[in-house]
């Protein structure tokens, strides 16, 4: 074989072998396709999305565990969720997935520094189910002052476990106009014991209606 025949045959391999290659690259994988990063903004989409909740609450946990009087304490902060009071037009979705993952977050790279609580209403409703003997008898609702329903019947309440100092909510609300809404998503730390608002910061987002 000369060696002219050798070259044409050496770039014949190469675009056999390349072939494949080009069009793995030109079609998206099918997985790609169907689950999307979730950190992508979806261009068709209206309002919130998945990157909002993940840049908020990464945002707002990094804020909240960099805080002077959180580090210099000598204690750890004991903290309660409690929901995302929601003033937006789709007031029928449930904005609290934005706290959820936030207390996720404070869950993983809080450890030392803070103490999550469970809710009040939740924490007696496990209890009356799974708690020999224990109930939420009488209700009392949470820490935020809001009515929670009897499900232990007349057993006796069981223990009361530990008083949050700090509660944890938020507040979105929306300023719609003709193409545009603006959200404004307030998250805040408030003292259970003095009512003094010891952390408050903002995620603001523009978004197509």
């Amino acid at each position: 074989m000369t060696i002219r025949k050798q070259f044409v045959v050496a770039l014949s391999l190469l675009g056999l072998v390349g072939l494949p290659l080009g069009c793995a690259h030109d079609k998206p994988h099918e997985y790609g396709v169907r689950h999307p990063a979730v950190e992508d903004r979806d261009p068709e989409a209206r309002g919130l999305e998945g990157k909002d909740v993940i840049a908020a609450s990464d945002q707002m946990a990094q804020d909240l565990l960099a805080l002077p009087e959180l580090n210099e304490s000598r204690q750890q902060w004991t903290i309660v969720v409690d929901r995302v009071d929601n003033h937006t037009e789709r007031n029928h979705f449930d904005l609290n997935i934005f706290l959820d993952r936030l207390r996720s977050n404070l869950s993983r790279y809080g450890h030392g520094r803070v103490a999550l609580i469970e809710n009040r209403a939740r924490f007696r409703d496990i209890q009356s189910r799974e708690v020999e003997g224990g109930g939420g008898g009488g209700g009392g609702g949470d820490e935020f002052g809001q009515s929670g329903a009897s499900h232990g019947g007349n057993a006796a309440p069981g223990p009361a476990g530990i008083q949050p100092d700090y509660g944890l909510y938020a507040k979105i609300t929306e300023l719609p106009n003709r193409g545009y809404s603006y959200f404004y998503c307030e998250f805040a730390l408030s003292s259970l014991k003095t009512r003094e608002v010891v952390w408050s910061r903002g995620y603001e987002v523009k978004t197509t209606r």
